[in-house]
């Protein structure tokens, strides 16, 4: 069975995910489609996405991957994702002074890189500081035991920007939205006879709808609560340099900088001067201790989290500016906060039917701090669950799968590769110590 396309579809979210499926849906004749958004604005506030921007890069230890941003790639050159991408290329480096899980996880990427026939002619080896200041040469840090490699192929988006375009696109082609706290935040999905049949919002408004797609990113965990563990709500750092006029220009075109244990920055954005940093850890959780589940502190406590950035983080930020961009190292930060997704133990995104909602509930979650390359391609991937004879998700490592206790462990995720560090619960860190 496959959904007719003038059924009347809730997507709950107008993150990333969000506009993309809607993008998809509304490009292959979908007729009938309502995008749901608790804030007042897109891109969101509460979306991981509502940020100047997100590493794309290809190389993954897992081909699937690799494949897959490949294709986001060649998509984001397209018209009209084209002004929100960047390929400035990817610095990637450990210090002199990196754990041996950095100096390995790097290893892996760059042979992943390498292996590939597609991105291999983009890599460069770099084996000290003299290999790397020819690719930045903006730079003059002194880089202690920096080694690692470039890659062309791989840049940046401007996240908050492709959001906002994709979002006037959709709208124009008669996709709906519901903005605000009630009237686009959605207090529950309504079934019939285990079939969902719309959404109640919080104004108490039931908008009826024969399809509800969540993808409620770091949120979707209340509005799904049979997801149990199997997504968590997780955040990490974000923080930025505000610089000059002069200075945003002389680092116009610089690669994105990443160095494993401490932490990556890109070019400065040229409207906003803002040098936007991400320090390297194993992220905050919040989670409910009845229910071992991380969930985001949104939407009521969006300002407690703002303008906060936990010492461990900025300390690493202002290891990574010493060693490249020294003169900016005792700056000020700014625009500090935490950034919330949806993860996933494994990083495998989740993009299946809720089991028991007779194909009428679609979960699209598990970004999980590196799904918004993918942003031009996701919604395929719904149109393509929709559109399956058989009602079913063929990518397996994409289906729902039932969690036991285990989820419960406190350092969830960090068994990814890529990932350094502990998981530590947000009421640890927050002046106060007060749990949101």
């Amino acid at each position: 069975m496959t959904v007719p396309k003038t059924t009347p579809i809730a997507i709950i979210g107008g993150g990333a995910f969000g506009l993309s499926t809607a993008l998809h849906l509304v490009q292959n004749n979908y007729t009938d489609i309502t995008v749901f958004e608790q804030d007042e604005q897109i891109p969101p506030r509460y979306s991981a996405a509502n940020d100047l921007n997100k590493i794309v890069r290809a190389e993954y230890e897992d081909k699937f991957y690799t494949d897959l941003t490949i294709e986001a790639i060649n998509t984001w050159k397209t018209p009209l994702f084209a002004p929100y991408f960047h390929q400035t290329g990817f610095l990637h480096c450990v210090s002199g002074a990196a754990p041996s899980k950095a100096v390995d996880t790097l290893k892996r990427f760059q042979n992943a890189a390498t292996s590939h026939p597609t991105i291999a002619p983009h890599v460069v080896q770099l084996n000290g500081p003299g290999d790397i200041r020819p690719w930045f040469w903006q730079c003059d840090g002194p880089l202690p035991g920096w080694k690692g490699y470039m890659n062309r192929y791989d840049g940046y988006a401007h996240s908050g920007n492709a959001l906002a375009g994709i979002y006037r696109v959709v709208q124009s082609q008669g996709v709906k939205f519901l903005l605000g706290s009630q009237t686009g935040g959605v207090s529950e999905i309504i079934y019939k006879e285990s079939k969902a049949i719309g959404v109640k919002t919080l104004d108490g408004k039931f908008h009826p709808a024969g399809l509800v797609i969540v993808a409620a990113g770091a949120g979707v965990g209340k509005i799904v609560p049979s997801l149990g563990t199997q997504i968590v709500a997780k955040s990490w750092s974000v923080a930025h340099v505000l610089l000059s006029d002069e200075e945003t220009a002389a680092l116009r075109g610089i690669p994105v900088t990443y160095a494993r244990d401490f932490g990556f920055f890109f070019e400065p954005d040229p409207k906003t001067n803002l040098l936007k940093i991400c320090p390297m850890g194993g992220g905050y959780i919040n989670t409910d201790p009845e229910t071992g589940v991380s969930h985001s502190p949104f939407p009521g406590n969006l300002e407690s989290v703002n303008g906060f950035l936990p010492e461990e983080d900025e300390g690493r930020i202002r290891k990574l500016l010493q060693q490249t961009l020294p003169a900016l190292a005792d700056r000020p930060l700014v625009r500090k906060s935490l950034c919330w997704f949806a993860d996933t133990k494994d990083s495998d995104f989740i993009v299946d039917f809720v089991p028991g909602s007779k194909q009428s509930v679609v979960v699209l979650s598990g970004d999980s701090g590196h799904g918004f390359k993918m942003f031009p391609i996701v919604g395929q991937w719904v149109r393509d669950l929709l559109e399956d004879a058989d009602d079913e998700q063929k990518v397996v490592r994409w289906r729902w799968k039932e969690v036991a206790d285990e989820g419960r462990k406190e350092n969830w995720g960090g068994d990814v590769s890529w990932r350094l560090g502990e998981s530590r619960e947000l009421r640890d860190v927050l002046p106060g110590r007060t749990k949101l």
